[in-house]
């Protein structure tokens, strides 16, 4: 017969933990839901700042890049054409940003910088149509409408004064791409050559700068792929460039179980922690609105610390391991060496991945949309703003997030799978986190499935942390370089 006990039920403080961990995944699922009606609800361009000021320096600069590579050397021509879009996928491109941002804004400068690119394309029925609806119109469209048609259709050139085309050029138009282009039509159909040669030499000195920017981007991805090219003659050699950096073995010490409920508990304390940030932010006073972005960007790292401190104390003390050790955060003998070969295969190899997908992309129409990478800090924010977002970027994200999606998402995994149905499910995660398009999805894909590997053979987080850093830093010097100054 068996003791009264037998009959007892499971103790209530169980119970509680069940009804804790179902809530908070509650949290989590509505928060996923609210992010993914954010971001793919609407336009993408809701989420930039000054969305006109960033779309007329973005496409600016890509057509004074392709305008330098038009009078570039023979070979560098070859080499861009192989390696990037054509200067007309370029400008089809820009008119469809365009437009999509025309059907958000009621800039009419918008409309503007709309009309030159169809002017340039020579999609003058457009051109021609939207200057008629333009002449209905409030001032300043009128204006910016005579202003089209006599540049792209040769029509009222000379009725128009030469002060009032530089007045609604001035009105309408920042000095760049846009203003120089639609200028020196003007002043071919007037026969203005003085002035003419004053636009090309600028835009020309213009040019030239962003190609030397151009070339310093050209020059680091040329280099990260000839250690592509030693990383695959090294493994058909047979030789391991993944040697041991720390000691941790996978799978785990914890139970599957264990880590998912650390995972949904924490994410929901992280998302409870974002909310009160995000509110903070958005009730700020309007004069701080620029340094409390930048500071929410810092901030939001705080959404981490839930799930890692309850990581350590659910996971990694009952393990009797310290925090830094569960994670390979403390090298093994020669580890730092080993470090070192393993990131520049990380790096060649995920630049080689990432030029094949582009090259892919192209090949099925399929291009990045300019919001997914665009930032006004490193854009045009002062230094201190600069500062504090590669701080963000290359130092506090790349160590919490490969702590939690390669240390704990990966790893948890891992108890139930093989490391590439592990790997290739918190890649997944990963990339889906970072709410990107078809090909900013694969990049990050590709790049989770590599630091997840990366983890499993090498015992230690600390490549994928550095692999992580080192490609941030890459693609914020991507944006300064080809947009700020």
């Amino acid at each position: 017969m068996g003791s009264p006990t037998d009959s007892v039920p499971a103790p209530v403080e169980r119970q509680h933990v069940g009804v804790l961990t179902v809530l908070s995944a509650l949290i989590l699922v509505a928060f996923i839901a609210v992010m993914a009606w954010l971001q793919y609800g609407g336009s993408r361009m809701e989420a930039v700042e000054e969305p006109e000021r960033a779309l007329a320096l973005v496409v600016g600069r890509t057509m004074d890049l392709d305008d330098a590579i038009a009078r570039a050397s023979g070979w560098e021509r070859l080499f861009y054409r192989l390696t990037s879009t054509d200067p007309a996928e370029d400008l089809a491109e820009a008119i469809r940003w365009y437009e999509e941002l025309a059907d958000a804004s009621v800039d009419p400068a918008v409309d503007f910088h709309l009309a030159i690119l169809e002017g340039e394309a020579g999609r003058l029925d457009r051109v021609r149509r939207r200057a008629a609806e333009w002449a209905l119109r409030p001032d300043p469209l009128p204006a910016f409408g005579r202003v089209v048609v006599a540049a792209y259709l040769g029509d009222e050139v000379e009725a128009m004064e030469g002060t009032v085309v530089a007045e609604t050029l001035e009105q309408g138009l920042a000095p760049g791409w846009f203003r120089d282009r639609i200028a020196g039509r003007l002043a071919a159909r007037a026969g203005d050559g003085e002035a003419l040669a004053a636009i090309a030499a600028a835009q020309g000195a213009r040019s030239a700068h962003v190609l030397v920017r151009g070339r310093l981007l050209i020059a680091l991805e040329l280099a990260l792929l000839a250690v592509a090219v030693l990383v695959v003659l090294g493994l058909l050699s047979r030789r391991s460039l993944f040697a041991r950096v720390g000691a941790v073995s996978l799978p785990p010490p914890w139970r599957g179980r264990q880590g998912v409920e650390v995972l949904v508990r924490g994410g929901a304390l992280g998302v409870l922690t974002l909310g009160a940030v995000y509110l903070y932010s958005a009730l700020a006073p309007e004069h701080s609105r620029s340094l409390n972005r930048v500071m929410f960007g810092l901030v939001t790292n705080l959404a981490f610390v839930p799930v890692l401190v309850l990581a350590n104390r659910c996971l990694v003390r009952p393990a009797e391991m310290s925090f830094r050790e569960s994670f390979g955060l403390v090298p093994v003998a020669g580890g730092i060496r080993s470090l070192a070969v393993v990131l520049l295969a990380l790096l060649g190899v995920g630049q080689l991945g990432e030029g094949v997908m582009d090259l892919a992309g192209r090949g099925l129409g399929l291009s990045s949309h300019w919001a997914e990478w665009f930032d006004p800090d490193l854009a045009w924010g002062p230094r201190i703003d600069v500062a504090a977002t590669l701080l963000d970027t290359v130092v506090l994200t790349p160590v919490f997030e490969e702590i939690v999606f390669r240390g704990l998402v990966f790893a948890t995994l891992r108890r139930r799978f093989g490391t590439g149905m592990a790997a290739g499910l918190s890649a997944a995660i990963f990339a889906i986190a970072h709410g990107y398009g078809v090909l900013g999805f694969a990049a990050v894909f590709w790049s989770g499935l590599l630091w997840a590997f990366a983890y499993e053979r090498t015992g230690s987080l600390l490549p994928s942390i550095a692999a992580h850093a080192a490609d941030n830093l890459m693609a914020a010097l991507g944006v300064i370089l080809a947009l700020r100054g």
